[in-house]
């Protein structure tokens, strides 16, 4: 399983530990990741996502999964995201 986060596509990130003496080692900054389970409201289910911290935030800050899939860009979910995403836009479009 990759380290990304389903709903941002934040991944992880190198780069270089410096030394006091100024020798370079490569180093990995790895994603906060934390697999959690969001309540879709008008699906009426609930999904389980492997999410970065932050993005749990910007959902709850974003008022829930279906505000945040609505404006979310459909290059950045992963598969399972956009899936979720398209039977919400499917849910809307039934309803309308």
């Amino acid at each position: 399983m990759s380290r990304r986060c389903e709903l941002t596509g934040k991944g992880v990130l190198t780069g270089n530990n410096v030394s006091h003496s100024n020798i370079k080692s490569r180093r990995r900054w790895l994603p906060n990741l934390n697999q959690v389970t969001l309540m879709s409201d008008k699906l009426g289910r609930s999904y389980r996502f492997r999410i970065a911290a932050s993005a749990l935030r910007t959902v709850d800050h974003r008022g829930g999964l279906d505000a945040f899939l609505r404006k979310a860009r459909d290059t950045e979910l992963s598969p399972r995201a956009l899936k979720v995403k398209r039977d919400l836009e499917k849910a809307e479009a039934a309803a309308e």
